[in-house]
């Protein structure tokens, strides 16, 4: 045994290290699959709900993301289940039925996500893309305040003053619109008050949805992929519900998938497996990283605009959005050793875990916690 111990922590240090290489490529992978991601779903939505012609209904898309998004994850729990059928069903019907109890808890959550996910929609169409980027970022607010109000964490005495950056860019955004909103509007056919109140709505939302999931993950040993099937099941019924009351006689008259092109396939593709994508590179990315990738598929959205849809930046877009990316950076960053946490690393994951379960569920649904799949010995405890 004593003889043993020497070469095999020899052995250990060159794993370790080749290891932590990979962990270091993979950060950076995830870097560039989250600014991508972040900004190509936008800016999709944008261009697709800008086209001329026959308009898809963005109710039926936002129940095909769900579909997707769902059979996604009923294939990678199959996978786990060494493509049994019989054990996957075995397993799903506790995990969902018997379990009946532990899956309601996540109507409420599916619910906000579905609203907030035809919200989007509604933003984006009626909001530059740009201008939907920054705004949207009032999340991280509504996100770190009800997590006080929830969970009764802390915020150190930066995030507060990145807060209140947050919110006075996108005021100065907000006051630069408004001089160009009746031109734009006027062109275009596009609410902007209605885009405004949207994503205002859906930042709300999300700040809510994102702190009550985390609550209900806490304790819970349920895989993401269960989570992403219980939270899709709702999100399908609550979707066609929605269709239903907004768009049912026009469906009945034109067909579920009218309008539909492969450039909105495509948008809902990212919608569906983006979320699911993002939930698996996270793991791999620190909240530095994330507030990185955030700022950058702002700057992305914002140049892609100009060439894309002619979108006008001027001095004071240019500060008000700044101030976004310089807060969102400054939340991001880890707390000082006495801040009040238990350590840095814990209070930086804390405080993006709720920023993240309500993101990435908008973009398709899921929880930054074991992504890959388990090995076989560890399956039955989950």
């Amino acid at each position: 045994m004593a003889a043993g111990s020497p070469s095999q922590t020899g052995d250990e240090k060159p794993t370790s290290r080749s290891q932590s290489d990979v962990n270091r490529k993979l950060k950076y992978i995830s870097l560039a699959v989250l600014v991508v991601q972040n900004a190509s779903l936008i800016l999709s939505i944008r261009y697709v709900r800008t086209l001329p012609g026959d308009r898809f209904f963005t109710t039926s898309a936002v129940v095909m993301a769900e579909v997707l998004k769902v059979s996604t994850c009923l294939v990678i729990i199959l996978l786990q289940k060494r493509l049994s059928v019989k054990d996957t069903a075995r397993f799903l019907m506790d995990s969902i039925v018997f379990q009946y109890k532990d899956t309601l808890k996540l109507a409420v959550p599916s619910l906000i996500y579905t609203l907030q996910n035809n919200l989007q929609y509604v933003a984006i169409s009626n909001l530059p893309a740009a201008t939907f980027q920054v705004t949207y970022q009032l999340k991280i607010l509504t996100t770190a305040l009800f997590s006080v109000l929830m969970l009764r964490k802390s915020l150190s005495r930066v995030q507060w003053f990145s807060l209140l950056l947050l919110f006075s860019g996108v005021a100065v955004v907000q006051v630069q619109q408004e001089g160009n909103k009746e031109t734009s509007s006027s062109n275009s056919g596009q609410n902007y008050m209605m885009g405004l109140i949207a994503v205002v709505i859906s930042c709300l939302s999300s700040g809510f949805a994102g702190v009550y999931f985390e609550k209900i993950l806490k304790g819970s040993s349920a895989s993401v992929w269960v989570r992403n099937v219980q939270l899709g099941i709702f999100g399908m019924a609550l979707g066609m519900l929605g269709l239903w009351w907004n768009d049912g006689a026009a469906v009945a008259e034109r067909g579920f998938l009218f309008g539909y092109t492969g450039l909105v396939w495509g948008v809902i593709f990212n919608q569906a497996f983006g979320g699911l994508l993002v939930a698996v590179v996270v793991k791999y990315a620190d909240n530095i990283l994330k507030g990185f990738a955030t700022s950058f598929s702002i700057i992305v959205s914002t140049v892609t605009s100009i060439y894309l849809f002619g979108f006008h930046v001027d001095l004071m877009f240019t500060a008000g959005a700044g101030l976004v990316i310089g807060a969102v950076y400054m939340y991001s960053l880890p707390k000082a050793p006495g801040g009040g946490s238990s350590s840095p690393s814990s209070s930086s994951s804390s405080s993006s875990s709720s920023q993240s379960s309500s993101s990435l569920k908008a973009d398709g649904g899921a929880q930054v916690e074991a992504f890959l799949p388990k090995a076989p010995g560890k399956e039955k405890g989950s």
